[in-house]
């Protein structure tokens, strides 16, 4: 039986090409979401969403669950956690890293 994914720590480092109109998404959710995955896709777009599973990664020793999303194309997003309605939305800028925080949500 193989190990899933998301179930292991990942101390890996990440590796974002960002850079002119590429950015890059990371989503900090609590660990209840861990092996989730969440959804993006260009604001009222019909476009394909992109999707990444919540892993539990290491910073400084201590766990921090996220969901990476890198090669975005600058522009507005929406953020799916249901696939019937967006959960919120994002502006991707291209050279940087956008945060959205989830660890203080009801």
């Amino acid at each position: 039986m193989s190990e899933n994914y998301a179930d292991r720590v990942h101390p890996e480092t990440v590796v974002l090409d960002i850079g002119q109109d590429v950015g890059a998404l990371i989503i900090y959710t609590n660990p209840e979401m861990h092996g989730r995955e969440i959804e993006v896709s260009p604001r009222r777009s019909a476009a394909p969403r992109t999707h990444v599973q919540v892993l539990e990664r290491r910073i400084k020793n201590q766990p921090v669950f996220a969901a990476v999303f890198f090669g975005l194309r600058a522009g507005d997003y929406d953020i799916w956690e249901d696939p019937a309605a967006p959960s919120g939305n994002v502006v991707i800028v291209g050279g940087e890293v956008a945060t959205v925080d989830w660890r203080e949500r009801c």
